[in-house]
């Protein structure tokens, strides 16, 4: 494998040695994503938000920083791009809408807040789908992110977190996103890098424009599943999240045992999906990964509910209606159909709806004593181009089967990561999805690391996408 030439290609882990040996500097990381995202058409509109002089200022204090001997983190002069759904100071919150929230939108919470104590230099606001109710990344307020895998095709990045898979293409090494039903996975599987959605209140959901609060989930996306650990680990022991035992060395393979279940998941996939996973699953239980069929009861209930309009719905409903009505007006037409009369919700259908999802997600917390994780597609379809979705009826059959897969996870309470492991029909990116048990976050991305040690980063398994190369 050949040594990245550009800086922002490095491993995360090379990046950090080289601003703690002095033979890079966070400035210097800063200038190499400005350069990128001037060459990349506007950094193909990861962004909504950008202050050049804002990002200066960060880098040059994490350079003082370590110049007077201070190490602050494993994020100490790192970019990180952040999702327009979380406060941060020195920037508006839009949410996706067209017009500023009110000022009590942009406090920090605990995420952020724990990123900026350790010096990394914020790049910015990424796109997002106007409040996060949608999983393919349009939104008409604010000119779509170009997914970088097709060169002559405004293809879709993936949403809700649209901007932030973009991000790592462009300037950033790490980006904050949200998961309420798959916003970091999804945008992951179609931009061809890694995305980890939390298990529910691991991570404070503090100073983010709430969907669903009982399901919303702080999460982040980064290039290679091993820059996803360092990441994590950093922010979640900056949180003092972290737990006694969890690994700090990867497991072998041969002690992964992984739950394939058939049904609905590899259903209605597009050309090239199916195969790209079950190929990369040949190759771990090749390397000695053990593979064992398993059904999931729970799948179709949680389906169900989902398409019945799920919580966030009814929730999204309320939050407009009695802090944001004056956000009603100029609601995308998208979101706003999808919201519907769920504020005719009835009481009793609200809490049977809670109610039925945590016994689903008891129960399916039992499939894990016999396996480490399930594997699935993460996105079943290719992400289409923006005139494919023009329709509302096209829009919805495609954003329900993005979400499909990745929903289950946040419905029945687990965490899950997705790495990229092919190309589709189209020359798209293909995620493999890992569900583990509630609360085994970092088990998780451990076994996601020893995973991508047989089939390779992004980069290794991909190659460059269209639009990034020289």
């Amino acid at each position: 494998m050949s040594t990245p030439t550009h800086v922002l290609d490095q491993s995360l882990a090379d990046i950090q040695r080289r601003l703690r040996d002095g033979s890079l500097s966070a400035v210097a990381l800063v200038d190499a994503g400005e350069a990128r995202h001037t060459r990349d058409r506007a950094g193909l509109g990861a962004y909504i938000e950008r202050d050049a002089g804002l990002r200066l200022r960060q880098a040059q204090a994490a350079d003082a920083a370590f110049a007077a001997g201070a190490d602050l983190g494993p994020l100490h002069g790192v970019p990180v791009s952040v999702k327009d759904l979380y406060g941060v100071r020195g920037h508006a919150t839009h949410a996706g809408s067209p017009r500023r929230l009110p000022p009590a939108w942009e406090r920090e919470g605990a995420v952020v807040a724990t990123v900026r104590r350790q010096l990394a230099v914020i790049t910015g606001k990424t796109h997002t789908v106007e409040f996060a109710f949608g999983g393919l990344g349009a939104n008409p307020h604010w000119p779509v992110p170009v997914n970088p895998w097709d060169a002559g095709c405004h293809r879709v990045p993936g949403g809700s977190s649209a901007g932030a898979g973009v991000s790592l293409h462009v300037d950033a090494l790490v980006a904050l996103g949200t998961d309420t039903a798959g916003s970091v996975r999804i945008p992951a599987s179609m931009t061809g890098t890694v995305g980890m959605k939390t298990t529910w209140g691991r991570w404070p959901i503090d100073g983010i424009v709430p969907l669903s609060p009982g399901f919303d989930t702080s999460g982040l996306l980064t290039r290679t599943v091993a820059d996803a650990r360092i990441a994590f680990a950093a922010i979640d022991s900056g949180l003092g999240c972290a737990r006694a035992g969890e690994p700090a060395s990867l497991p072998p393979l041969t002690a992964c045992r992984l739950g394939l279940c058939e049904q609905g998941f590899f259903d209605d996939c597009s050309p090239g999906v199916a195969d790209s996973v079950r190929r990369a699953i040949a190759e771990l239980t090749g390397a000695g990964a053990r593979l064992e069929a398993i059904d999931l009861p729970e799948l179709e209930p949680c389906l169900e509910i989902f398409r019945a309009g799920h919580l966030a719905a009814a929730e999204l409903h309320e939050l407009l209606h009695d802090e944001l009505p004056a956000w009603l007006a100029t609601l995308d037409p998208r979101v706003a159909a999808r919201i519907g009369d769920a504020g005719q919700l009835s009481a009793y259908e609200y809490l049977r709806r809670r109610r039925s999802l945590a016994q689903l997600g008891a129960a399916a917390a039992s499939h894990f004593d016999n396996i480490d994780v399930i594997v699935t597609p993460t996105v079943a379809v290719t992400p289409p181009a923006l005139t494919e979705i023009e329709t509302a009826d096209a829009y919805r059959r495609c954003n329900m089967l993005a979400l499909r897969n990745t929903a289950v996870a946040n419905m029945l309470g687990l965490c899950a990561v997705s790495l990229p492991v092919g190309l589709d029909a189209a020359g798209m990116p293909v995620g493999l999805q890992l569900f583990a048990r509630g609360g085994d976050d970092a088990r998780l991305l451990a076994i996601a690391a020893a995973c991508e040690g047989v089939l390779g980063t992004a980069r290794e398994r991909l190659g460059v996408p269209p639009r990034c190369r020289p």
